[in-house]
C-alpha cells in the first residue's frame, strides 16, 4: 500500500479535527504531547516570538543572525504561503516530505479524533522534529495569542519576544489593547529575559510592564532599553545598555517598521548561549528573507503581465497596524518616484477592510478587488468594492482573478505604475504560486 502524501493526511486531519486552531484543547494537546516523548522539554535552547505584526520577521531577522554566525537554528512559523514544508525548518532546512509525512502519521495516529485541531498537530508534529534533531536554538513563533497558544509549551525558554500588538483575532483575544497584551504576555516566564518592541499602544505597553513584574520576567522596551538609530551615510546603530553595533547596513526586508523588528531581533539575541560577533549581525541585514511582506516581485508569469518600467509587490498584512506600516512605505515611495500605486485587494471576512485601508487610501489611484476562496471564507469582490469606497478609494472594480486585475489595472494606464498585491496571506501565498513553482 502506498504510502499518503502530507498534503493528503493533512486534509485528513483537518476534515477529522475540525478547527485550525482552538485554545480550548489543553488537557488533549498536552495529552498528544506526552505520547510523543514531551519533546517541549528535549529542545534545543528556544525563544518564543508573539506578537501581531512583525512576528514572523522578527524570526527572520533571528534566524538569519544566528546562521550568520555559523550555528543552526530550527524555526517554527505560521501560515504558510505556499507549502505546508514552510512552517517547520530542521537546522534551517525546510522539513522533507518524508519526514513530514512519518510525523503527520504519527502524530495523526495518537491524537484524540476531534480533541486536537490541525495547527495543534503541526504545532506537536514540529516540536518533535526539532527534539529529535540537534541545532544550536529553536524560535517558535506563536500562532494567536501566546498564553494558551500551542507553542507556549517550553517550560524554560531562554528568551521570549513580543513584537508590535494591534487589533487581530478579537474573538480569541478581546476587543481591548490590555487584554490582548495579557494574553501575549502569556508566554513570559519568572527569570526569562522578555524583549519587546516600543508598543504605539500605551495601554499595550502598560499592561506589558504590569505583566512582566507580576511574572517576574525582566523586560527590555524598544526606544527604552535599546534602540536603532539612523545615520546620515544610510547605515544604522544598535544602542543598548551592553552594547552598540555601528554601520549596519539596511536590511532586505524594505519598511520602515522592519527596522523595529531588525532592533528587536539584535535586542533578543543578547540572550542565545553563545557569542554574536557585530559583523554576523550587520551580514544578517542583508541575508535576511520573509517572503509575501513588502515583496517585490521582479520576474515570473505575472510579472511579464505588466508593461515595461511597472513593478509588482506583495504583502499579506490585513489589520490597521499593517495598513499604518504600509501607508509609511507609500509615502517613501511617493517621494522618491512618484510613481501611481495600484492595489489588488482580498481579504478574509474574519477581518474589518476599513481598518486596513484608511490608512493606505489617500496613496491609492486604482483598486482592483478579489474573492478569497478556500476553507477561511473571504468577503467577495463585490463586497470589498463597498468597502473600498467606504474607505474613500473612488477608482474601484472586482475581478475575477489576480491575472485580470493585473490585465485591467495595466490597460487602464499608459503610464508606469506600481501594483500591490494586499490584504492576506492567503492571497500574497495565491500570487506566489502563480508567479514561481515553489516558495523560497
Amino acid at each position: 500500500m502506498l504510502q499518503p502524501t502530507s498534503a493528503t493526511i493533512l486534509e485528513r486531519i483537518r476534515l477529522a479535527h475540525g478547527k485550525d486552531i482552538d485554545l480550548t484543547l489543553r488537557d488533549t494537546y498536552a495529552k498528544l504531547l506526552t505520547s510523543l516523548g514531551s519533546p517541549q522539554n528535549h529542545l534545543p535552547p528556544t525563544i518564543v516570538v508573539a506578537g501581531t505584526n512583525g512576528k514572523g520577521s522578527t524570526c527572520a531577522f533571528l534566524r538569519a543572525i544566528i546562521e550568520a554566525e555559523g550555528k543552526t537554528a530550527h524555526v517554527f512559523t505560521s501560515p504558510h504561503l505556499v507549502d505546508y514544508y514552510e512552517r517547520i525548518r530542521i537546522t534551517g532546512q525546510l522539513i522533507t516530505e518524508t519526514e513530514l509525512t512519518d510525523l503527520l502519521l504519527e502524530a495523526e495516529a495518537r491524537a484524540q479524533a476531534g480533541g486536537v485541531s490541525l495547527f495543534e498537530i503541526g504545532a506537536a508534529v514540529a516540536l518533535a522534529a526539532f527534539a529529535r534533531n540537534k541545532a544550536d536554538i529553536t524560535i517558535l513563533e506563536v500562532g494567536l495569542g501566546g498564553r494558551l497558544d500551542a507553542t507556549n509549551v517550553v517550560p524554560r525558554p531562554v528568551a521570549t519576544v513580543i513584537s508590535r500588538l494591534s487589533f487581530d483575532h478579537r474573538n480569541y483575544l478581546g476587543n481591548t489593547m490590555a487584554e490582548i497584551a495579557r494574553e501575549k504576555a502569556g508566554i513570559m516566564r519568572a527569570g526569562v529575559p522578555c524583549f519587546v518592541t516600543a508598543q504605539p499602544s500605551s495601554e499595550a505597553q502598560a499592561t506589558l510592564r504590569q505583566e512582566s513584574m507580576r511574572i517576574g520576567a525582566p523586560l527590555s522596551v524598544g526606544d527604552s532599553d535599546w534602540r536603532i538609530e539612523a545615520q546620515p551615510n544610510g547605515t544604522y546603530t544598535f544602542i543598548s545598555p551592553t552594547r552598540t553595533i555601528t554601520d549596519l547596513p539596511r536590511p532586505a526586508l524594505v519598511g520602515a517598521h522592519q527596522l523595529c523588528n531588525a532592533g528587536l531581533a539584535i535586542a533578543a539575541s543578547a540572550a542565545l548561549p553563545f557569542p554574536l560577533s557585530d559583523e554576523a549581525i550587520r551580514q544578517a541585514m542583508t541575508t535576511v528573507s520573509w517572503p509575501g511582506r513588502l515583496q517585490h516581485l521582479t520576474h515570473g508569469p505575472l510579472v511579464d503581465l505588466l508593461p515595461q518600467g511597472c513593478e509588482l509587490w506583495l504583502d499579506g498584512g490585513h489589520n490597521d497596524s499593517a495598513g499604518e506600516a504600509l501607508a509609511a512605505q507609500m509615502q517613501t515611495w511617493q517621494v522618491q518616484d512618484h510613481l501611481p500605486l495600484n492595489i489588488i485587494y482580498g481579504m478574509l471576512s474574519t477581518k474589518k477592510p476599513e481598518e486596513f485601508l484608511t490608512p493606505i487610501a489617500p496613496y491609492i489611484h486604482q483598486a482592483r478587488t478579489l474573492t478569497i476562496r478556500g476553507e477561511v471564507p473571504g468577503f467577495t469582490a463585490e463586497a470589498l468594492t463597498d468597502h473600498v469606497r467606504t474607505a474613500s478609494i473612488k477608482n474601484v472594480a472586482a475581478c475575477t482573478s489576480i491575472q485580470d486585475a493585473i490585465q485591467e489595472l495595466s490597460h487602464s494606464s499608459t503610464t508606469p505604475s506600481r501594483t500591490l498585491i494586499c490584504g492576506s496571506l492567503v492571497l500574497v501565498g495565491e500570487a506566489i504560486r502563480m508567479n514561481v513553482s515553489r516558495s523560497t
